[in-house]
């Protein structure tokens, strides 16, 4: 029996599928490389904007095509957006099974169910579960992969469907973490991402006392110190929780990426009170500031949502303004969705409207393409560690990958290969991509 997974949204989703995909290959089943060849087909989904949802409805009717040419075809799906749907979707006629994200473990149990002919529903959110004892099946390029070290989320700002779907914060024993990036390692990769909602809020309580205790920044370090050739980076950061603790322990181990990824979201006190994120634009650029003095040449790339509940072109221009200030390296940047259920659709009114959502994003956008590009350019003529991680897509005699600060960056190949360390001096750029030789 043949099962085919595709996956939606973040990098914890892509997680998700390996470890369902680990659980299935146990219980016998294989994996197929195409949606025509499978018996099982899985969608594993992702909540956070509207347009993902209907990509999602999309492909349900794809599979119903596919049930109507074979007899026995099994749909499952699978995630976030099983978690918020549950019944609806349940009601598409391609659907036969809805699992949310805390009940992989019984997908044998619960696929069985299904081949009986009928509809299984099961999204229990879990206080407890962590998938600690298991890993994942690596659909990736062998050389950089994701370790989850906790689920769920606490912090309930007002726009996210997260804590609704994902449930509460869970952090997972850290010995499972430290024992998965050894044997990524020893497989073979050479960088490992920490994947969390909310990193910097991990933390295990020991048995053995609080001075066992173990925090994200000594997390952090233990993880380094498997080898100095294993390249350690982590996502996503909160501006309110990511300690002073965290920045030396990059600063001590060259391995520890100099890269952060911090959410900003918006440059206004009003919106960000609204947005319910728990910290104001001081405590911001406190972080900042703090970044640049710990670890100097450290990245750092943000999200941003334009046009949320009431903002203001006040608000607006003030988050222009907080852009040109922190002048970060890239960002996500988005038009507000509202998603049904979280605080903002039972509190506030979407009243911004949509053509003014898209000018003000347009104005982020090219602001931080602006940015972005003189970024890079001062990195021309500069030399950095690289970790080639494949071939360009656009040329075959070039690879890629990126330094130590997330950069992207291109070269002509000379004979290396992915996996392996390079030093490449940058010659010209784009505003997402640095473009260079290797110099040594």
């Amino acid at each position: 029996m043949k099962v085919f997974i595709e996956t939606y949204g973040c990098q914890m989703n892509v997680y998700d599928s390996g470890l369902v995909m680990s659980i299935l290959k146990k219980d016998g089943w294989m994996q197929a490389e195409r949606l025509e060849d499978a018996d099982l087909i899985l969608i594993n989904t992702c909540s956070i904007r509207e347009n993902a949802e209907q990509r999602v409805f999309g492909r349900l009717d794809v599979c119903l095509q596919q049930k109507k040419q074979r007899e026995g075809l099994i749909v499952a799906v699978l995630g976030c957006m099983a978690q918020r749907m549950k019944d609806k979707l349940l009601e598409h006629p391609a659907v036969d099974l809805v699992v949310g994200p805390d009940s992989y473990r019984r997908m044998p149990a619960l696929i069985a169910g299904a081949i009986t002919g009928e509809p299984v529903l099961e999204t229990t959110l879990s206080h407890t579960e962590t998938y600690a004892d298991m890993e994942p099946v690596r659909d990736d390029n062998g050389v950089t992969t994701f370790v989850s070290i906790m689920r769920g989320c606490n912090n309930m700002c007002s726009y996210c469907i997260v804590p609704y779907v994902r449930g509460p914060e869970r952090s997972r024993d850290p010995e499972s973490i430290i024992r998965e990036c050894r044997n990524a390692f020893e497989a073979g990769y050479r960088e490992v991402t920490l994947l969390g909602q909310n990193v910097d809020s991990y933390y295990w309580t020991s048995d053995e006392g609080p001075d066992s205790d173990m925090t994200f920044a000594r997390l952090l370090e233990e993880v380094a110190q498997i080898s100095p050739l294993l390249r350690v980076r982590f996502s996503t950061s909160h501006p309110k929780d990511m300690s002073n603790a965290v920045l030396y322990s990059m600063a001590l181990y060259p391995n520890i990426c100099t890269h952060i990824h911090l959410p900003v979201q918006s440059g206004s006190d009003v919106m960000l009170e609204k947005m319910n994120r728990k910290y104001d634009r001081a405590r911001y650029m406190d972080r900042i500031q703090k970044i640049r003095e710990i670890v100097p040449d450290c990245s750092v790339t943000t999200d941003v949502i334009a046009g949320f509940c009431s903002e203001s072109l006040e608000d607006h221009n003030q988050t222009l303004d907080l852009l040109r200030e922190v002048r970060f390296d890239s960002a996500f940047m988005f038009q507000y969705s509202m998603r049904p259920g979280t605080r903002a659709h039972r509190r506030f009114v979407d009243d911004v409207p949509e053509k003014e959502k898209t000018r003000r994003l347009s104005e982020i956008i090219d602001l931080q393409t602006a940015i972005s590009l003189e970024r890079n350019r001062e990195h021309i003529g500069k030399s950095f560690e690289v970790l080639i991680e494949g071939v360009s897509k656009k040329n075959k005699d070039e690879l890629f990958g990126r330094t130590s600060g997330n950069k992207v960056c291109v070269f002509p190949a000379q004979g290396h290969r992915k996996g392996e360390y390079v030093k490449v001096t940058v010659d010209s750029c784009t505003s997402a991509t640095l473009i260079g030789h290797i110099s040594e």
